[in-house]
C-alpha cells in the first residue's frame, strides 16, 4: 500500500498496485505493530502554551488503548457498536480511537464546535451506545441526555461525576493487554458525518481499509514521507476526515510523531508558534487557514520554522494563496482533493513534478479520476462536469449509514459522483470550479465561485471572500461577493467599486461581482469550508424583498 520507488509521477502512477492485507485492523497498525518493534518511539506530542509540552510513546499508546478496550468491553460495548468521540486534539482522543478499532467497534468523531441540536441529530442517527468527551462536551450532552435513549455510557476525560464515568479510572482499572479483533478490509471502523454544506449531514461509513488507502497520497503530497525528522501538525479538528485521515492516522501508521494543540479559534501567530516550537516539518493546513496566516508580516524572520512540506485541501486553494505561500514561506503547497465519502484521490507533489497554480492536482497513485456528465460518460479535455472516482477504491466509503437510497444515488456507471464541478486539462490536472449547487448561472454562463474568490483574495484589502449567485430577473443570477476585510481596511462604497473593478479587469466582464457586501465573518463548517448555501439563501431573501418592493 506504499508508494513504489521513483522520482516522477508517471512512474509512480503506472507502477503502483494495492496490497491491503486480508486482516487489517487500524488499531493494531497505528499502535501495537510499532509498540512491538520500538515501544519507546514517540508517537504524539502535545503543545502547551506555557511551554510544558507533553509526549506519548507507541508503547504507552498500545497499553492504554488496550486497557480502554477492555473497559469498554466490560461495559457491554462490542463489535459494530458506535462510540462517539466529542474531544479536542489530545492524547485521550487517539487512545480512544485506537481502543475502538481494536474492538472492531465503530468510531464516531464529533466536533466540539457542534451545538446541542447538531449533536443530538448525529448521535441519534448513528445510534451511538457511548460518548467519550471532556467537560465542555459533557455540558452539552447533559442538555440532551434524556433525548438519547441509545447512549448507555458517558465517559469524561476530566474525571467522574454523577452518571458519568472517569476516563483515567477506566484505563487504570483494566489490564494493558487486549486480544485485538480480526478485521477484514471492509469491516466497518469509522463513521464521519458529511459537513452538511448542501443539505442534512449523512453518516459516511468506512472500513478499516480506508487508512491503508490514504498512505500513498500521504507519501506523495509530503514528498517521500516519512523522512528523518518528519513531524506532523494540523490545525484541523481530528473529528474531520481531513484532520483524522490526512494527518493523524497515516502519520501514526508510518511511525511519524503527530503534534496536538489545544482547541481554539484559529490564530495565525499561535499557529506559527506551534510549528516553530514543536519543530513541525509537515503541516496540513486548509486554504482558509493559509489565508489567515497572511496576517503575520515576515513570519520567517519572526519564527524559526523548519517546515519541509505543506499539504492543503478542503476548498480550492487558488493561485493567489499558492503564490503567497511559495513567496513568503519558501514552500510549494501541495494541494489535494477528496470528500468524506472518498478522500485523497487527486493530489499534487512538487518534488514529483506535479504542481500547477490554481489546479488541485492529478489522480493520486492508486486512484482513477475523471470528469463525467450526469449519466457517467467521460467528458472531453477542457469540458466542465462532475469530478468522479472509479469504483471500487480503498478510500471509498461503504455507504451512508441506514440510507441505501442515498448511497445508490452516489454512483452511476461505475463512478462515484462527488457533486463537485471541475475540468481536466490535457496533462491530467483538475481545476475545481465549485459544488454543483454553488455554480452560478448568469446571462447564459455557468460560473464557478472558486476562480472569483481566488481573484478577490488577491486584492490587498480582502482577507476572506465568498461568491454566490443572487437571483436576478434579467440575468437569471448575478454574482454577489461577501467580503471579510483584512485588518486596517474599512468598508466603503469606493472600496466596493475598486474590488469589483479588480475582478472585472483580471477575469472577465461576466464574472465580476455586481454586488459586494462587507461582513464581519463568513459562515463556516467545522472543517473550515464556507457554507455557501447560507449565503445563497441570504442573497435570495434579499432579491425577494427587492422584487416585492418593485411590485408595489
Amino acid at each position: 500500500m506504499k508508494l513504489p520507488s521513483g522520482d516522477q509521477y508517471d512512474t509512480l502512477y503506472c507502477d503502483f498496485s494495492w496490497q491491503i492485507p486480508e486482516d487489517f485492523n487500524i488499531g493494531r497498525a497505528v499502535s501495537d505493530d510499532w509498540a512491538g518493534r520500538d515501544p519507546g518511539r514517540i508517537c504524539l506530542e502535545h503543545f502547551s502554551p506555557d511551554g510544558d509540552h507533553l509526549s506519548l510513546t507507541y508503547g504507552e499508546l498500545a497499553a492504554r488503548s488496550s486497557s480502554l478496550a477492555n473497559a469498554l468491553s466490560a461495559l457491554g460495548i462490542g463489535r459494530g457498536d458506535r462510540v462517539a468521540l466529542l474531544l479536542p486534539q489530545c492524547f485521550e482522543t487517539v487512545i480512544s480511537h485506537v481502543a475502538i478499532y481494536k474492538m472492531s467497534a465503530i468510531a464516531l468523531p464529533l466536533a466540539l464546535l457542534f451545538g446541542v441540536e447538531a449533536l443530538e441529530y448525529r448521535l441519534k442517527a448513528a445510534g451511538a451506545a457511548a460518548v467519550i468527551t471532556n467537560g465542555f462536551g459533557l455540558a452539552r450532552i447533559n442538555q440532551i441526555r434524556d433525548r438519547l435513549p441509545d447512549v448507555k455510557h458517558i465517559i469524561s476525560i476530566e474525571g467522574p461525576s454523577a452518571d458519568t464515568l472517569g476516563f483515567a479510572d477506566l484505563v487504570s482499572a483494566y489490564p494493558p493487554v487486549f486480544d485485538i479483533a480480526q478485521s477484514g478490509p471492509d469491516e466497518p471502523a469509522l463513521m464521519i458525518f458529511t459537513s452538511g454544506t448542501t443539505g442534512p449531514p449523512k453518516g459516511a461509513l468506512h472500513g478499516h481499509r480506508v487508512l491503508a488507502g490514504h498512505i500513498p497520497g500521504m507519501q506523495f503530497v509530503h514528498e517521500g514521507f516519512p523522512q528523518a525528522g518528519d513531524k506532523v501538525w494540523t490545525p484541523s479538528d481530528w473529528a474531520w476526515a481531513g484532520g483524522l485521515l490526512n494527518a493523524l492516522l497515516p502519520s501514526l501508521l508510518l511511525g511519524v510523531p503527530v503534534v496536538s494543540s489545544p482547541a481554539q479559534k484559529f490564530d495565525a501567530d499561535t499557529a506559527y508558534r506551534i510549528m516553530a516550537e514543536m519543530k513541525v516539518r509537515n503541516a496540513f493546513i486548509p486554504p482558509t487557514a493559509l489565508r489567515l496566516l497572511k496576517s503575520v508580516d515576515a513570519p520567517r524572520l519572526k519564527y524559526d520554522l523548519v517546515l519541509r512540506t505543506i499539504g492543503s485541501a478542503g476548498e480550492s486553494l487558488g493561485r493567489e494563496t499558492y503564490e503567497w505561500v511559495r513567496r513568503t514561506l519558501g514552500i510549494t503547497v501541495n494541494e489535494f482533493y477528496g470528500q468524506t465519502e472518498c478522500n485523497f484521490v487527486l493530489s499534487s507533489s512538487a518534488a514529483f513534478g506535479v504542481t500547477k497554480p490554481g489546479a488541485i492536482g492529478r489522480a493520486s497513485p492508486g486512484h482513477k479520476v475523471a470528469i463525467v456528465n450526469d449519466e457517467g460518460a467521460e467528458l472531453p479535455v477542457g469540458e466542465q462536469g462532475q469530478i468522479a472516482i472509479a469504483s471500487p477504491d480503498p478510500v471509498m466509503f461503504l455507504g451512508y449509514w441506514n440510507d441505501p437510497d442515498a448511497t445508490q444515488r452516489k454512483y452511476v456507471e461505475g463512478w462515484l459522483l462527488t457533486g463537485d464541478i471541475g475540468r481536466q486539462d490535457e496533462e491530467g490536472y483538475v481545476t475545481f470550479a465549485g459544488r454543483d449547487d454553488d455554480v452560478i448561472t448568469s446571462s447564459g454562463y455557468r460560473i464557478g465561485p472558486a476562480e472569483i474568490e481566488d481573484c478577490l483574495i488577491g486584492h490587498p484589502a480582502v482577507q476572506l471572500a465568498a461568491a454566490v449567485g443572487k437571483p436576478d430577473a434579467l440575468r437569471t443570477e448575478i454574482v454577489k461577493a461577501y467580503i471579510v476585510l483584512a485588518p486596517g481596511h474599512e468598508p466603503s462604497a469606493e472600496l466596493a467599486a475598486e474590488i469589483r473593478d479588480w475582478v472585472k479587469t483580471r477575469l472577465s466582464m461576466h464574472e465580476y461581482p455586481r454586488e459586494v457586501e462587507f461582513v464581519d465573518a463568513l459562515p463556516l463548517t467545522t472543517t473550515g469550508k464556507v457554507i455557501r448555501r447560507l449565503l445563497r439563501e441570504k442573497a435570495a431573501a434579499e432579491a425577494e424583498i427587492s422584487l416585492g418592493r418593485q411590485a408595489t
